[in-house]
């Protein structure tokens, strides 16, 4: 992550659900009082996915909050939003996940250069045994560098 770039959410569920094969970072349309509550850190993307739709790539179900001085100009939380990528970066997506069974999964929020962003992986589902094995994994890597502190 460069100096730029402020983290405003990340996703963490999404590692612990899916294999992360590509990562993408696309542009995201939104409102006057979604650019607020960004800037004041309010959004979640916990049950978000990505779709493609008409050639046009959309973000689903990332909760932005309402502004709290948004009055009447406040948005939906959950309304789809565009998002901005290059035409060959979409066909690519398309087809991945037509053809391979795979799913978009937006990463985390972020700023760059002033710029709301959002970082979307091509995942593959992880089964619960993957799930359970990557556990096991964190967990001894967390128990060799505890005993290499110690010792």
């Amino acid at each position: 992550m460069r100096n730029e770039d402020k983290s405003i959410t990340i996703n963490r569920k999404a590692y612990h659900d899916y294999f992360i094969e590509e990562k993408y970072e696309a542009g995201i349309v939104l409102t006057g009082t979604e650019v607020k509550s960004l800037r004041l850190g309010r959004a979640n993307l916990q049950d978000a996915y990505a779709r493609v739709v008409n050639g046009e790539c959309w973000l689903y179900n990332a909760h932005i909050s309402p502004f709290e001085q948004g009055n009447r100009f406040n948005h939906d939380p959950l309304r789809p939003r565009k998002l901005l990528l290059h035409r060959r970066e979409i066909v690519t997506l398309a087809a991945a996940t037509q053809q391979k069974g795979l799913s978009l999964i937006p990463l985390r929020l972020y700023w760059n250069e002033g710029r709301c962003k959002v970082e979307i992986g091509l995942g593959k589902g992880k089964k619960s045994y993957d799930k359970r094995e990557a556990l096991k994994e964190k967990e001894t890597k967390r128990e060799i560098a505890r005993a290499e502190r110690r010792g």
